[in-house]
């Protein structure tokens, strides 16, 4: 798989082919559709996983939207009122979740990620939604292409545009925000652009940047103040600051550095790390993202996110859907 599919798993939001599995921009009529059931569904480009609880839940193209309740071993599709595709899914608690995508579209689950009900979408932004994070079932923010910063206090039943609470003048897209361990909350995007706010929300502060390509994630760390963030090239950087100071983590794959790029990653709950990326990169850390092991899968499709399940499994997903794997992600199941 080409470095043009791990570029755009943020980007082709933004309305660039991706070639793989025909997502394309839909018109407002078709977005208006709700998703085809298909018992290929978990087959197809899926582009985030998270936890539910113990049930895992996965959103992907043509506004599919999978849950599983055996630990990945079997995947059902839930019923979405989008064909739009979804970049994006969180999950506040067990039941209460939020999932965003194409058209600005913020989608809603109250019952574990089974059913959902849209709660907003602005077709004149003709941009995507990239990420979506909840401090509780009342507040949330989600983050996306052009500057995008949207906030909700009634959990999702209004959604209030704050873009202008960062500094961020040429409308640079958002990739990702995430929360950080008695610090607060963190953005990051487009040319290396990363935002911090230590009040949850209210204030933001633009801090200069080590890395000015893009950045795909940020994610907290289990310890506090530490975050790592990443991107284009194996481009990997650490703070235990809340972002005042970074070091860059080298990551090695057999003969050389490690040039795949990197989109996702998961704090698991031994709290390791796993971080996945193009070329069916895997990556673990057992020391709180100091160092990590790398591990290229046979198959070599491009991974877009990954969770862990209650059997200490890796579930991935990207290119050809949902795989479960070994610790490493060595061991892979369809």
């Amino acid at each position: 798989m080409s470095n043009v599919f791990m570029r755009q798993i943020r980007r082709l939001a933004i309305g660039l082919a991706l070639g793989l599995a025909g997502s394309v921009a839909l018109g407002a009529t078709d977005a208006q559709t709700a998703s085809i059931e298909s018992p290929k569904a978990a087959s197809t480009l899926l582009i985030d996983v998270t936890q539910a609880g113990s049930r895992l839940v996965a959103v992907g193209d043509h506004g599919h939207i999978l849950y599983s309740d055996d630990q990945g071993r079997q995947w059902q599709q839930a019923r979405v009122p989008t064909r739009q595709l979804l970049t994006a899914v969180y999950f506040v608690d067990a039941q209460h979740g939020w999932a965003v995508g194409h058209d600005a579209q913020i989608l809603a689950s109250r019952d574990g990620g089974q059913t959902w009900q849209k709660q907003f979408e602005d077709l004149s932004r003709e941009a995507p939604l990239l990420d979506v994070w909840f401090q509780d079932v009342n507040t949330g923010f989600a983050v996306g292409a052009y500057g995008a910063l949207l906030t909700t206090l009634d959990g999702g039943q209004h959604w209030e545009d704050v873009s202008d609470r960062l500094d961020n003048e040429d409308q640079y897209h958002l990739n990702a925000i995430a929360f950080v361990r008695e610090a607060g909350l963190f953005i990051v995007g487009e040319a290396g652009g990363l935002y911090r706010s230590a009040d949850l929300g209210q204030r933001w502060e633009k801090l200069p940047g080590p890395y000015q390509g893009s950045l795909f994630g940020v994610i907290g760390t289990a310890s506090p103040r530490t975050l790592l963030i990443y991107g284009l090239r194996g481009n990997l950087l650490r703070s235990s600051d809340f972002g005042d100071t970074w070091q860059r983590i080298e990551l090695n794959a057999g003969r050389g550095r490690l040039e795949a790029s990197l989109s996702g990653a998961s704090l698991l709950a031994d709290g390791s790390l796993v971080l996945v990326g193009n070329n069916g990169s895997v990556l673990r850390s057992h020391d709180d993202g100091q160092s990590f092991t790398v591990f290229n899968r046979p198959d070599r499709l491009a991974l877009a996110a990954v969770a862990g399940n209650a059997q200490g499994e890796l579930i991935l997903v990207g290119q050809g859907g949902v795989r479960s794997g070994s610790a490493t992600g060595a061991v892979s199941t369809p």
